[in-house]
């Protein structure tokens, strides 16, 4: 059995990567008796390996690739990539896209080795130890929440199972081999019920931060983590891929557990702010953030996705025409595809049909006349023949390339490249309002209804919408409200792989079928668009990942999931 042992090297526990084996038998360098013999040097570190598991969008790719490639919200250039497997019929149980499956138990049997060898942690050797990183009362403070967070990541993992693959085995102690390969798939009702008990069997036993603690740690789990963690699982489990009858009383909860995410950043001063500062190198900082994912010094990110015609960018991950189009005009509160879509054709000059958008777009988009990144001084061309556009290597099969998450002050040329931290969001707070007010409304099927909970769900969207750099219009109403909702979401957490799984967890993949694209050309001096139409494969049972062929094999008792 091997167990990852972290090695401490930065100050932030977010920013924890480096590793090395730690294996449990007669030839190991680093027994079992000395990992928990020795507190800070091993327990310390194994329950920190742990938090290594939980996924970063920044590191976890496909060539570059984001889920969001898998959906509507782009289409990622390289053919290569195995995120066009999707799609293309190249999908299945001997490709499986098996990372969550792999990875969460993994995570899983780690947490349940510490949790049950935990009572052998001894800091007898710390007693007399008064002030420092040593010091004897505040190392049993820290080591006496140590079962919790481990709890907690253990439950986020199942969350992020059981949005996967629908029923899974539920697993809370060790196993032997031979008992794995026995293992079946529990109800994911039943899963659902064992992380909402978790987390309030534990809310109340960590911290709201660690700021009393002896290091003050980034990235720990604490309540907020724990409340988010239950109030997205309760949104998925009152969705329609796992409420098949629309049972309100599950939409109730959903919105009780969200509405209690907000009240209570409420209270520990967890408050909106721009939205353009939800990301960058220092985003950990910002006060909207519950819990993010560190993934160090890097460019990357940065060299995937800025605009081929840039020295060393790829492209990467193409924002659709389908995103734009849920973008909304502020003086008429309709989208760009209510106002545009059976338009032939748009020019730019004459038409302007990207004035008085929504500024989450020009936040978030890069389009035609835009300079980007920042130190680029020519204006980005898609038009055909154009300095970024095709026939270009990797030029856009969309129209536009990506802005949010790269950090636009990063260069990637040769002689002059640079780096910065990045940083994946995991829970933000603005996504809670946008639950509760799903909740909201198909609890009491009424936008405006305010309820027990003093507010509708038209007044949370409009949080959002007040930021100080968006400032739309109001919802109000509830004519529409479902499909005007669905494009609020999908503006408000582009890219931060939502949408693959909204479009799962309420059973709309048909909508992945098509995917809008807009084509720029030049017409006697002024730029047209054009509409077109990426075609792309979707069955049903798509709405779950398969089984991965290796793991039935070894355990004929995992019943692969319908389709498959």
């Amino acid at each position: 059995m091997k167990i990852k042992q972290l090695i401490i090297s930065v100050p932030f526990l977010f920013a924890l990567s480096s590793c090395v084996d730690l294996d449990y038998n007669e030839l190991g360098l680093r027994s079992e008796e000395w990992v928990y013999e020795s507190p800070l040097e091993g327990v310390q570190r194994l329950q920190i390996s742990v938090y290594t598991y939980i996924p970063s969008s920044f590191a976890i790719n496909e060539q570059g690739a984001l889920l969001s490639s898998a959906c509507d919200e782009s289409d990622f250039v390289n053919q290569a990539s195995n995120i066009h497997k999707y799609y293309n019929g190249g999908w299945s149980p001997l490709t499986p896209f098996s990372y969550t499956w792999d990875n969460g138990y993994r995570a899983i049997s780690e947490a349940n080795m510490f949790l049950e060898k935990i009572d052998k942690i001894s800091l007898e050797e710390y007693r007399n130890n008064v002030g420092g990183t040593t010091d004897y009362e505040l190392l049993k403070q820290k080591f006496a929440l140590f079962p919790y967070e481990v709890r907690a990541l253990r439950a986020y993992y199942y969350f992020e199972l059981f949005k996967t693959y629908g029923d899974v085995p539920l697993v809370t102690n060790t196993l032997t081999t031979a008992e794995a390969n026995t293992l079946v798939r529990d109800p994911y009702e039943e899963v659902i019920r064992f992380i909402v008990d978790e987390c309030d069997a534990i809310v109340e036993h960590l911290p709201v931060d660690y700021k009393t603690q002896i290091s003050r740690d980034i990235g720990r789990t604490n309540q907020a983590f724990v409340l988010a963690l239950k109030a997205r699982t309760l949104l998925y489990a009152a969705s329609p891929l796992f409420n098949p009858s629309n049972d309100r009383a599950k939409w109730e909860l959903a919105a009780a557990a969200n509405k209690a995410v907000i009240d209570k950043c409420a209270e520990w001063g967890i408050t909106l702010g721009t939205y353009q500062a939800l990301w960058g190198n220092d985003n950990y900082f910002n006060k909207e953030i519950l819990f993010i994912r560190g993934s160090g010094v890097r460019n990357d990110f940065e060299i995937n996705n800025y605009p081929v015609g840039v020295e060393n960018a790829n492209s990467g991950n193409c924002p659709t025409q389908t995103l734009v189009d849920a973008y909304e005009y502020k003086s008429t509160g309709k989208s760009f595809g209510e106002t545009w879509g059976s338009s032939q054709t748009i020019n730019m000059q004459n038409d302007k049909p990207f004035d008085d958008l929504d500024p989450r777009f020009s936040m978030t988009i890069v389009r035609q006349g835009d300079k980007w990144p920042l130190y680029n001084t020519n204006p980005i061309d898609v038009i055909q023949g154009g300095r970024n556009g095709a026939p270009l290597f990797n030029a856009t099969t969309t129209g536009y390339y990506l802005k949010k998450y790269c950090d636009g002050s990063l260069n990637i040329s040769t002689n002059n490249s640079s780096s910065n931290r990045h940083n994946w969001i995991i829970f933000r707070l603005g996504e809670f309002y946008l639950n509760y007010a799903e909740a909201m409304y198909y609890s009491t099927g009424n936008a405006e209804e305010k309820g027990e909970f003093e507010m509708s769900a038209n007044e949370a969207i409009n949080v959002l919408r007040d930021r100080s750099d968006v400032k739309m219009p109001h919802f109000s109403g509830n004519d529409g409200f479902e499909e005007r909702y669905r494009r609020e979401r999908m503006v408000e957490l582009a890219f931060e792989n939502h949408r693959f799984w909204d479009v799962r967890r309420w059973k709309i993949g048909e909508k992945l079928r098509t995917v809008q694209t807009m084509n720029f050309r030049n017409d006697e001096g002024s730029v047209v668009m054009e509409r077109s139409v990426i075609n792309r494969q979707w069955e049903d049972k798509y709405y779950f990942y398969p089984i991965p062929y290796t793991e039935r094999y070894k355990n004929p008792n995992l019943e692969q999931n319908p389709g498959w």
